[in-house]
């Protein structure tokens, strides 16, 4: 059984399944970047449906979502926008512990990487497809809204801020399969130095990865 809601972004959340997740601070992207973003996704995809049906609709909407993702997240490795707290290494340990107390109750955890305005997460839902949700959409929406609610708070103390700290959606990705898994992977551990942070993925200190990599 698939949980969806719709905000800005559709959320397709299958019961059991692996998850692609990236959630940013708040403000870290220009409004005017993430309209236009939206305004070329969606005409890319009204001309998809204009020609396209059924399964080759989906692998090629499939496609355009990569790489509207790419785009994005490209803007984000710029830096050039917003707040950067996540390179404070007191706020990136505070999440990072946070994201590992979850893990085990919430998730099973596979891989994460903390980077300066924004943050990857790659986990497995198989064993808590039928957990209360306590009124959230899915077990997966519950364990985002406790991990983004606990270090915003957690966050702001340290900074002797208030106000809002993530941006309230997250991007979520539903893994379809073993050679998408190992793609993704790399792709999140690999964040840090396509941004030209490191040179070699594993001196990045907020990168966590509990599956193996081919």
């Amino acid at each position: 059984m698939a949980a969806f809601y719709r905000r800005n972004l559709p959320h397709i959340h299958p019961s059991h399944a692996t998850f692609f997740i990236t959630f940013r601070l708040a403000g870290s992207l220009p409004e005017e970047v993430i309209e236009r973003l939206r305004e070329e996704f969606q005409a890319e995809e009204r001309r998809l449906q204009q020609t396209l049906s059924g399964a080759a609709l989906l692998s090629e909407r499939y496609k355009i979502q990569k790489k509207f993702f790419g785009r994005y997240d490209a803007w984000l490795d710029q830096m050039a926008h917003g707040p950067t707290w996540l390179r404070q290494p007191e706020i990136a340990q505070l999440v990072a512990d946070e994201i590992r107390r979850l893990d085990s109750a919430h998730y099973d955890l596979w891989v994460y990487c903390i980077m300066p305005n924004h943050v990857h997460l790659l986990v497995n839902m198989a064993r808590f497809g039928d957990v209360d949700t306590r009124g959230h959409p899915s077990a997966l929406s519950r364990a985002l809204h406790l991990l983004k609610g606990r270090t915003a708070r957690y966050a702001n103390r340290l900074l002797e801020r208030s106000g809002k700290f993530w941006q309230d959606e997250s991007y979520d990705h539903v893994v379809r399969d073993e050679a998408e898994l190992q793609r993704i992977l790399q792709y999140i551990v690999n964040n840090p130095v396509k941004a030209g942070l490191v040179a070699d993925w594993q001196d990045w200190p907020y990168t966590f990865v509990a599956v193996a990599q081919d």
